[in-house]
This record gives structure tokens, C-alpha cells and sequence, in this order.
């Protein structure tokens, strides 16, 4: 095989159909998948529909130094492909062992981020943008509470972190790996899915998932190449990447001691609940929640 071959390059489903096929991946593979629609699908139809989980907006008023991009949809949407892609390399190059273990810990993501979503859900303010069939798509089948810790960010980050300890002359893929990561973390602002408050929580939840695969000093250097292509203004790109290591770091901090999620409900305790109503179901009157109202994120 190339040493070259982009990872980029492997097709989807052909990727699925060797996963499912190898002895040693096909094990792990329904697990996965399982993980993945009940702590993802599931628990945010179920809230969405039943409204008994509280939820609030988590947007930074750094959001708005982010311009709104709907041209990069197909990168945010590239996400899956990632890791997908990722998997039937590790499996292509004969590392079966690793890509089983990568494609189980895929499904661990999804339940350990779950650990938030269960108690507690946010939500960002999106535009509501259906020019394009895929962000028709978005609005059709993401009810959009699942924001702190950012999925997304944390899926693409492992993928490339995980990779990068691949044994072998593959730095031409650890570097493709990391420039699509960057790029689908960027581009989850740019579509306004997230909120840089998003971004810092993923990190650290994905610390805290696994300390040594990604500690802090990782977590510098991954945010230090965020938005430097020149889309944003330096400046703003500066004050957006300080706002993200410092809330992580805040985050970190905060729960060294406790359980990992405690320092993400607390921040997210910090916001004002956002009422969703059933549809003809006349609210009580609460006095232990705030009036609706725009939302802004406390200062950190």
C-alpha cells in the first residue's frame, strides 16, 4: 500500500462492508452503532418529546466574531466519514486489533458524553437556513440539544488522537487526519451547530475520557491551530482560542477531584432554562426557573 493513500480516498461503504466482514472489528461494530443511536437518537428525541430535561443556550457573544458559512456544510457533515474512513484504514494496513479498538471506543464517546446529556442538554442559537438540502436536512432530524460537550468535536478529535499513535510511516495520514479534524471543529461554528463554549467542553471531556491519549499540553496545541487560515481576523482569533483554553482549563481544573461531568452541569447550571413547551400544554407557572430570555454566556 501506498504510503500516501489518503485516508480521504477510502470509500464509506466499503469501509462499513470490511468492518462488519473482518472476525475481529465485526464484534464491535453493532455495539457501536447501538451506543450511538441510543445515547444520541434516543435520549434526544425522548427529551425533545417529553421536555424533562432542562435545557439552555449556550452561545458566547465571541460567537459573533464567527461568520455564518453555509458553504461549509459538507465539512461539518464530514465527521462521520472520519472516523469511519479512519477505522477501515487502521483495518486496511492489517492493524485489526486497533481498529476494533478504536471503533468500540467510538461508541464509548457517544455514552460517556451522554453522561451530561442525561441531566442536563444546551442549545445554541442557529439560523434557521433551508437554501441547501443538507441543512434541510439538519433541521429535519437534529432537535439540536445536544451541544455541551460538543459529539462532533470530540469524535474528530479522538480519531486523529488515536491515529497519531499508529505505529508506522504513516505521517502523511496523521497530517490529512489533523487538517480534516481542525477543519470539521471550524466548520461547527462557521454552520452555527456550536458555540466555542462547545469546543472547550469537548476537550474536556475527551481529557477526562483519556487523560494520556489527550492532556493538556495536547489540547494547547490542538486549539493554538484553530482559525489561522485568515477567515477571522487575528485578533478575534486570538480572543476566540484564549476563551477556549481558558474555559478548559477552568474545567479541568474544577474537576480533578469529582466526577467528570460535574464541572459541564455546573457551568451549563450557570445559563437560564429555556422553556420548551408540548404543543397545547398550558405551562405552570415555576417560580425556581428564570423568565425566558436571550441568553449570554457568563464571563470565565
Amino acid at each position: 500500500m501506498e504510503k500516501t493513500e489518503r485516508i480521504s480516498s477510502l470509500s464509506v461503504k466499503r469501509c462499513i462492508f470490511s468492518l462488519f466482514r473482518d472476525k475481529t472489528t465485526t464484534k464491535v461494530c453493532l455495539p457501536c452503532i447501538r451506543k450511538i443511536f441510543y445515547n444520541f437518537f434516543y435520549r434526544q428525541y425522548k427529551a425533545n418529546l417529553l421536555r424533562n430535561v432542562p435545557v439552555v443556550n449556550v452561545d458566547h457573544v465571541l460567537d459573533e466574531k464567527i461568520p455564518f458559512l453555509p458553504q461549509k456544510v459538507s465539512i461539518y457533515l464530514d465527521f462521520i466519514a472520519l472516523w469511519i474512513q479512519t477505522a477501515g484504514f487502521l483495518l486496511k494496513i492489517g492493524a485489526k486489533k486497533e481498529a476494533a479498538d478504536f471503533v468500540a471506543s467510538i461508541g464509548e464517546l457517544y455514552a460517556f458524553a451522554a453522561e451530561v446529556y442525561a441531566k442536563h442538554m444546551s442549545t445554541t442559537k442557529r439560523p434557521r437556513y433551508l437554501r441547501m438540502f443538507r441543512f434541510a436536512l439538519i433541521h429535519a432530524f437534529d432537535p439540536h440539544l445536544m451541544c455541551v460537550p460538543s459529539l462532533h468535536v470530540m469524535v474528530v478529535t479522538f480519531a486523529y488522537e488515536k491515529f497519531a499513535e499508529t505505529d508506522g510511516a504513516f505521517e502523511s495520514q496523521k497530517s490529512e487526519l489533523k487538517n480534516r479534524a481542525l477543519a470539521i471543529i471550524e466548520s461547527v461554528l462557521y454552520v452555527k451547530q456550536h458555540s466555542i463554549n462547545c469546543v472547550a467542553s469537548a476537550f474536556h471531556a475527551l481529557s477526562r475520557f483519556d487523560r494520556d491519549l489527550f492532556p493538556p499540553q495536547e489540547a494547547e496545541s490542538f486549539t493554538a491551530c484553530l482559525f489561522t487560515d485568515g477567515t477571522i481576523p487575528e485578533p478575534d482569533a486570538v480572543l476566540i482560542r484564549k476563551h477556549i483554553l481558558t474555559l478548559y482549563r477552568k474545567f479541568l481544573s474544577e474537576g480533578e477531584d469529582q466526577p467528570w461531568e460535574k464541572p459541564l452541569l455546573d457551568f451549563l447550571a450557570t445559563f437560564h432554562i429555556k422553556h420548551r413547551e408540548r404543543k397545547g400544554y398550558q405551562r405552570k407557572e415555576m417560580n425556581n426557573l428564570s423568565p425566558h430570555r436571550s441568553f449570554t454566556s457568563p464571563a470565565v
